[in-house]
């Protein structure tokens, strides 16, 4: 073959094969593309999924307890973000050192609850977003009782889907299943990171002082002016017990029926309640 053509040929096939490469990752990332954008906050990195529109805001946490991540809405009961991305700006993100996600940081060991509360904050501060609605399941509620005591002013009204609460009979449950689970992955990742500080870290988080909501008092539920509504559920890590009486002393708190997961036949109908209450508290302007 002349040489001029088989060098032709070859930045041909090299320039093909390029773009199959970059086609295969275009693909990979963006199965929602935002899924894949990126906040940084001095050596935190977080990722995020913004859906965009001019809907008001709503803030998702996913369950799955400190590997809490996007993805874990495919395995939720419903997946919000399917379901109220068309009314709203559905606002994502992976929790800091979430196995299951893509965001790092450091492991603030005396701050564990603070510190992805900074990190859910500061994200809604990089996307100029003031007041926000808010859904989270499992650990979202405790992060969302975080967010309305640091940030009263900005969460308009908030669901709490499976939330998890303390325990007294199962004193170390979510502690145990930590040190088993996420931790030790973690530290196969993070070499920074021990399992000694994995320890310290959900003893803070866990153990020290532990009641109720973790992140809030009874006192701060009982006189809270933000509007919640509570789909309780019971197992281990989900005191039924809890919801219950949050509920009960929140004085604008909403229940869903119960069970809403089983079977299945009844999420749509727990959904539906969702959506009525989020419409019922979106502002006049919104």
């Amino acid at each position: 073959m002349d040489p001029v053509r088989r060098s032709i040929l070859a930045t041909g096939s090299a320039a093909a094969a390029l773009a199959a490469t970059q086609s295969v990752l275009s693909q990979q990332v963006g199965q929602g593309s935002s899924a894949m954008q990126f906040f940084e906050k001095g050596p935190v990195r977080i990722r995020y999924e913004d859906t965009g529109g001019s809907g008001l805001p709503l803030f998702l946490i996913s369950g799955g307890g400190l590997n809490s991540a996007i993805s874990g809405f495919s395995t939720a009961p419903f997946n919000p973000i399917e379901e109220l991305r068309s009314s709203y700006r559905c606002i994502a993100m992976d929790l800091r050192n979430a196995t299951t996600g893509h965001s790092t940081g450091p492991l603030e060991l005396d701050r564990p609850w603070d510190s992805h509360a900074g990190d859910q904050l500061a994200l809604l501060d990089h996307l100029k977003v003031d007041k926000f609605m808010v859904l989270g399941f499992c650990i979202g509620g405790p992060f969302i009782w975080n967010l309305i005591k640091r940030a009263p002013d900005r969460v308009i009204a908030a669901v709490t889907a499976q939330p998890v609460g303390f325990r007294p009979e199962m004193p170390t449950v979510l502690y145990d299943g930590s040190m088993s689970g996420w931790g030790p992955e973690l530290v196969k990742r993070r070499p920074d990171i021990t399992m000694e500080m994995i320890e310290k870290f959900l003893t803070r988080m866990y153990r020290t002082n532990p009641d109720f909501l973790f992140t809030v008092t009874r006192e701060f539920v009982r006189t809270c002016q933000t509007p919640v509504l509570i789909l309780p559920d019971d197992v281990p890590a989900h005191p039924h017990a809890v919801a219950m009486e949050t509920a009960m002393l929140a004085p604008k708190a909403e229940l869903s029926m119960y069970p809403w997961k089983e079977p299945k036949t009844l999420i749509p109908l727990a959904v539906r309640q969702i959506r009525s209450f989020l419409k019922a508290h979106r502002p006049a302007t919104a």
